[in-house]
């Protein structure tokens, strides 16, 4: 499985973006689902994920509230709609998918078999 993500930029504080992450190679329509985020001299963190029944999972109340993480099984592609942006939401984003990935790991960077390269995301204040 190769993984593609794409649509970040620069944009000034309460802009929007959408991240989109296309598979190829097989379809992901079973996978676990999820976007990590990684700033300079930071660790990899989780954002948003959606689990192998549907379930969509977000780190924290704040990116429940104005990010939201989808998936078109048709185009193969994880979507990640972030609104309401903040300059502490700059980092490099990954998409990742895992076909076993369990429930309760949807969290864990570790649990992940397949991995894109990476979109810089830059919020301006």
């Amino acid at each position: 499985v190769q993984l593609q993500a794409s649509g970040g930029g620069l944009v000034q504080a309460g802009g929007s973006l959408r991240l989109s992450c296309a598979a190829s190679g097989r379809t992901i329509s079973r996978d676990a689902v999820a976007w990590f985020r990684q700033a300079p001299g930071m660790e990899r963190n989780f954002v948003a994920g959606i689990n192998r029944s549907g379930g969509k999972i977000y780190a924290t109340d704040s990116m429940k509230g104005r990010f939201t993480i989808s998936r078109d099984t048709a185009k193969n592609t994880v979507y990640l709609q972030m609104d309401s942006l903040r300059p502490d939401d700059t980092a490099v984003y990954y998409c990742a998918a895992g076909p076993s990935v369990i429930s309760s790991n949807v969290r864990n960077r570790n649990a992940y078999a397949y991995w894109g390269l990476g979109t810089q995301v830059t919020v301006s204040s």
